[in-house]
Formats: C-alpha cells, sequence, structure tokens
C-alpha cells in the first residue's frame, strides 16, 4: 500500500511539473504587426471597403501573434474558445476603425476578428482573454502612432520611394524599438511599404526589441502608396 502511494505522489508531482513547464513555454513574445492599406489595395487582387465605408488613411491593426524565440509560433491552440462579439461589445466603434477588414467581399469585420482570436488570440489566453487581447492590441496601435513617426521625418502616403533604412530609423525614433518592415508588389512590380512588425513582451503592456524580425523581401527603397 505505501509502495502504491509513494507511487501515486510521484506521478501527481510529474504532472504538476509538466503543467508549469507547458504555462511558462506558452510563448515568448508577440508581434504586433499592422498593415497600410494603400498597399493592401494596390495589388493585383484589390480589396473591398468594410461595410462602414473606406477606412482612414491610417495603418490598420493586422493582429497580436503569440511566437517562440526559435521563430516557430503556436496556433489555433483552443478550439473550444470560439470568437464571440457579445465579448468586445464596448469596442466595436474602436474596432470598426483601427482594425477594418479589407478582403473581399466587403464584411463586418466579424470573420476577420474570428481567425484572428481563433488562430492566434487562443494562444495567448494564458495571459488575455478575448476582451483583453483585443483592447490590449488597440492600445498598442495608438501607443506605436505609426504614421505619426513616419510623417515627423517627412515620409508620407504619397506615392513616393522612400529608402527602407529611413523608414525603419523613423519608427525607432517614434517607438523607440526596432520594426521588422514587410513590402508586397503592385501589378507594375513596385516595392510597398505593406505590414510592420512590432515586438511586445508576453503581458502586451510593453514594446521590446524584437528576439527575431520577420525575413524582409523589400528593396532598398520602396514606395508608400496613397490610400
Amino acid at each position: 500500500m505505501k509502495l502504491n502511494s509513494i507511487s501515486f505522489l510521484f506521478k501527481l508531482l510529474i504532472l504538476q511539473y509538466l503543467s508549469i513547464q507547458c504555462l511558462s513555454d506558452d510563448f515568448d513574445f508577440f508581434y504586433f504587426v499592422q498593415q497600410w492599406p494603400g498597399a493592401y489595395c494596390d495589388t493585383k487582387q484589390s480589396c473591398c471597403y468594410p461595410k462602414t465605408g473606406k477606412p482612414t488613411a491610417d495603418f490598420g491593426i493586422h493582429g497580436l501573434w503569440p511566437n517562440y524565440n526559435d521563430g516557430s509560433w503556436p496556433s489555433n491552440c483552443d478550439p473550444d474558445s470560439t470568437f464571440d462579439k457579445s465579448q468586445i461589445s464596448d469596442l466595436m466603434k474602436n474596432m470598426e476603425k483601427n482594425w477594418p477588414s479589407l478582403s473581399c467581399p466587403s464584411s463586418n469585420g466579424f470573420r476577420f476578428w474570428s481567425h484572428e482570436w481563433e488562430k492566434h488570440g487562443t494562444c495567448a489566453e494564458s495571459e488575455l482573454d478575448q476582451h483583453e487581447y483585443f483592447e490590449t492590441a488597440l492600445k498598442l496601435k495608438e501607443k506605436a502612432n505609426l504614421l505619426q513617426s513616419l510623417t515627423n521625418a517627412g515620409i508620407e502616403p504619397n506615392d513616393e520611394f522612400y529608402s527602407i533604412e529611413n523608414i525603419s530609423e523613423a519608427i525607432k525614433e517614434g517607438t523607440g524599438f526596432t520594426p521588422g518592415i514587410e513590402c508586397n508588389r503592385d501589378s507594375a512590380r513596385n516595392s510597398q511599404l505593406y505590414q510592420v512588425y512590432m515586438c511586445v513582451d508576453t503581458s502586451g503592456s510593453n514594446f521590446i526589441e524584437c528576439p527575431l524580425l520577420p525575413r524582409s523581401r523589400c528593396g532598398e527603397q520602396i514606395q508608400f502608396p496613397k490610400f
């Protein structure tokens, strides 16, 4: 009997250790990703404005994505946790303005937000519940204020070309941290400013230097397209 008790306690300790390890290894940091609507729309696939109308000419949120330091990432971590718009009803106006969907057909954004929560947000539930996840992303956008940082440096969405180094430096000057820059190409094969990656600690509260930056496929000079 005593031997069985010891065996049971040993197994219990192992399970507790593994559960602690799982919690501590959930993820290492967030990528906070914003996209420029002019670049999203200026491609062969084009875009569709939300049912609320054309978004303002500002960076829009793409997502808040848990990542590991080795470059991999978790996804779809909790199939039982589905998007529930009633949980973010107080954020809806802010979401429509700052996290619009530009995919076709035109939509109210629910499909986009549902995808982001179920693929990425569920992997951060150890830190943020559904309301906190979306609210955190909205606060990070306001804190980053990318367009202001760029315009302060004389970099404006006017179809002109700017050096990627100057764009990166302008964002670093404004936020205090080095961004990752992702480009796409328009129908004329021009390299355009498309997405900006900032890294955030696991609480979602503070920008940090990125443990690694996404691979850039940008030219030395990139276009900042109008929207």
